[in-house]
């Protein structure tokens, strides 16, 4: 179904440690939460930040409980996937989808193509829609296949991810608005799956590889983290947002992201947005100024050295 694009990440660059050094020195620290604290001072909504870069980490609002949305889909494609590793099945092996599988109220591509439900698809697509394009039947699809919404969450504990909680589904939410308030994460949890996904410590070398590929390709959120960097600067992400309700409230609008600087060292950056009043283009706008601030931080760092 889909042409893997080729995505020019090397192996060396996206795990270059780079030269020892603080990004987040006490001083530099101390400036980047007095920007993003000004930047937030008149909005009408809670935000959380958590940064690491080699190992040194800057955090903002962190122990507040954030919903995810959409970005528990990370923790459901390692669940599924490494269910797929103890079963021995192949990404490009096909499952069988059924008309009840496939939820008709919801955001789904993948009911834009198969309206009637019954057909079959790669895990590689299957996977690739839930992530990259946040389709919502499939990623319930695959919280059916990994054994559901408590097998996730036992699949992550067991990794050692804290500060977070999974009860329900993208049907479940769906049906019960307030029920995405049961499916959070401080910000640094999301920094923390994020490194264990990506440092290889959960999930064999292909998995690894293709959640890293796939989350290069994600096309959604691309007012948030993305539009922050400069375009040259390779980022994969994941989104989440419950979009506003007809009383202004957004639930949530969020972006968990791994970024190269341009001296090979690795970013992770995650921003989550709570309750907030404000319109959904000032809710990306102030996730796009923070990544600047985190950018400019990190390489003023690097000129420094």
């Amino acid at each position: 179904m889909f042409k893997k694009t080729v995505i020019l990440i090397t192996t060396a660059a996206l795990w270059s440690a780079g030269v020892s050094a603080r990004t987040f020195s006490p001083e530099a620290a101390t400036a980047a939460r007095q920007q993003i604290e000004t930047l937030l001072q008149d909005k009408k909504a809670t935000v959380g930040v958590a940064c690491s870069i080699d190992g040194d980490d800057f955090a903002l609002n962190d122990t507040v409980r954030y919903p995810l949305m959409s970005v528990f889909k990370l923790h459901v494609a390692v669940a599924a996937l490494q269910r797929m590793e103890a079963e021995g099945t192949r990404l490009d092996e096909a499952l069988t989808i059924d008309s009840t599988q496939m939820h008709r109220d919801t955001y789904s591509p993948l009911l834009g193509l198969y309206p009637s439900g019954n057909f079959r698809i790669s895990y590689t697509d299957l996977l690739h829609y839930a992530l990259a394009l946040s389709d919502n039947n499939a990623c319930d699809i695959l919280i059916d296949y990994a054994g559901g919404i408590g097998a996730i969450k036992h699949c992550i504990d067991r990794a050692g991810i804290t500060g977070y909680d999974l009860a329900e589904t993208e049907a479940s939410m769906h049906a019960d608005i307030p029920a995405c308030y049961r499916n959070w994460a401080h910000p640094s949890s999301v920094v923390q799956l994020l490194q264990k996904i990506l440092d290889g410590s959960l999930l064999n070398e292909e998995h690894t590889r293709f959640m890293r590929t796939t989350l290069v390709e994600t096309s959604t959120g691309l007012n948030k983290i993305r539009a922050g960097l400069p375009p040259e600067i390779v980022l994969g992400h994941k989104t989440g947002s419950s979009g506003q309700l007809p009383d202004g409230l957004t639930i949530a609008d969020n972006d968990a992201s791994f970024f190269c600087l341009p001296d090979g060292r690795l970013c992770f950056l995650v921003v989550l947005v709570k309750d907030s009043r404000e319109s959904e283009t000032t809710n990306a706008a102030l996730i796009a100024r923070i990544a600047r601030i985190v950018y400019d931080t990190a390489t003023a760092n690097q000129l420094s050295r």
